[in-house]
């Protein structure tokens, strides 16, 4: 899997999960685009599986990137719902990535994440 690949990946699976609905205020996000654009980041994005190590696993516990919604409210977007093949593959990328950059996998998932965004915004079909 090339760098690419993983962000497509990840870009088209987040933008899977809108129509979406903070659980505070009610607010309707209507798109991935209009999410970044209306929360702000919280924390690094954390990628359970890998920080346990467990680059193989049968059972994923998942991957999560939270923001706040302008009412305060923490607003997560996960992996969940990826095929198992497809988080096994991603889960070798990081680990190859990781070892090759010499950085941690919330470094490289903070990379990822913010390659995701630039996607999203300059996405005429996410307007």
């Amino acid at each position: 899997m090339t760098e690419d690949e993983f962000i497509q990946l990840n870009y088209e699976h987040y933008s899977s999960l809108f129509p979406r609905r903070c659980s505070g205020c009610a607010r309707l996000f209507v798109s991935l685009r209009e999410y970044i654009q209306s929360t702000r980041p919280v924390g690094a994005t954390i990628s359970y599986d890998a920080e346990l190590g467990d680059w193989q696993t049968e059972r994923p516990l998942g991957a999560a990137a939270l923001a706040n919604c302008p009412c305060g409210s923490t607003v997560g977007l996960t992996t969940e719902g990826i095929p198992l093949e497809v988080i096994q593959r991603m889960l070798e990328w990081i680990k190859v990535q990781t070892e090759q950059r010499g950085i941690t996998s919330a470094e490289l998932l903070g990379y990822v994440r913010e390659q995701v965004r630039k996607r999203a915004l300059a996405d005429p079909a996410q307007r």
